[in-house]
């Protein structure tokens, strides 16, 4: 991740670069592009034809492109044997959704074998705020046990993190309730959209722990959309971001590989 000083260069490179001569092109203005290594997926994207053998899907994801993957889960089989699969696949899962409130040992045993670096709480709603405080209370212990061994643990947004609760938002609770040391945050840029909050401003607010983007487009009409045939200006957020992995996703995809051909070639394409 980067350092402060990093961000304020890259800060001050994209004000020079507002400030180019009328007469450079837009071609001298887009100089940033997606590292290909920083490209992942979210199987859950694929999970309708994951069937009982998802070594074809996965070496299919390889043959578009990608090295690295995020699970949310392995398909009934164990950690080792999915991490078997993968290695013959050419593909890394850096990332895994998984639940904090059961065998901590467990999961941490299992994401390195996976082979994690981060590991991210994909989905939690209360309906009171003593809830979530005690929910920030357990991310924040699990956060600093994962740390220690080795791994980052992280929180996934959805739209209902935005919506205050008793008048504050979970989403605020979260992040003052855990440190930046033990718990990054992973932003969904469609339900951070959808939750009516620019994703810019979360960036900005909260780094450097925004570490992880699910780049998910949305429609006009508020529906799923594959990166960069719907309404999320993406390249404006990633001018004014950097983060470690852009993670590929749609929730209701029409064709899952279609989508995952199509998100990879729109991040190796976008320039901003």
């Amino acid at each position: 991740m980067p350092s402060r000083r990093t961000f304020l260069s890259t800060t001050l490179a994209a004000g020079a670069a507002v400030a180019l001569p009328a007469t450079a092109s837009a071609a001298d203005r887009l100089c940033r592009r997606v590292p290909k290594e920083s490209i992942s997926i979210q199987l859950y994207t694929l999970r309708s034809i994951m069937g009982d053998d998802p070594e074809p899907v996965l070496s299919a994801l390889a043959d578009i492109g990608y090295r690295k993957v995020e699970l949310a889960g392995t398909y009934g089989r164990g950690a080792a044997e999915f991490a078997a699969v993968l290695r013959r696949c050419g593909l890394r899962a850096t990332s895994g959704h998984v639940g904090i409130d059961g065998d901590l040992d467990r999961v941490i045993a299992d994401a390195r074998t996976l082979g994690h670096k981060y590991v991210v709480v994909p989905w939690v709603n209360y309906a009171t705020l003593a809830e979530w405080r005690a929910f920030t209370m357990r991310l924040e212990a699990a956060g600093e046990e994962l740390r220690r061994a080795g791994l980052s643990l992280g929180y996934h947004n959805h739209a209902h993190e935005f919506v205050p609760v008793e008048g504050i938002r979970p989403f605020d609770v979260i992040t003052a309730g855990t440190t930046r040391r033990n718990v990054h945050l992973e932003v969904d840029l469609y339900w951070a959209v959808t939750g009516g909050v620019d994703p810019v401003e979360v960036y900005r607010a909260h780094f450097p722990r925004v570490r992880q983007f699910h780049v998910k487009d949305r429609a006009a009409d508020g529906s799923f959309a594959d990166p960069g045939t719907g309404t999320i200006d993406f390249a404006r957020i990633f001018r004014a971001a950097n983060v470690a992995e852009y993670i590929v996703e749609n929730d209701q995809p029409r064709d899952a590989l279609a989508t995952a051909r199509i998100g990879y070639d729109y991040l190796v394409d976008l320039r901003f």
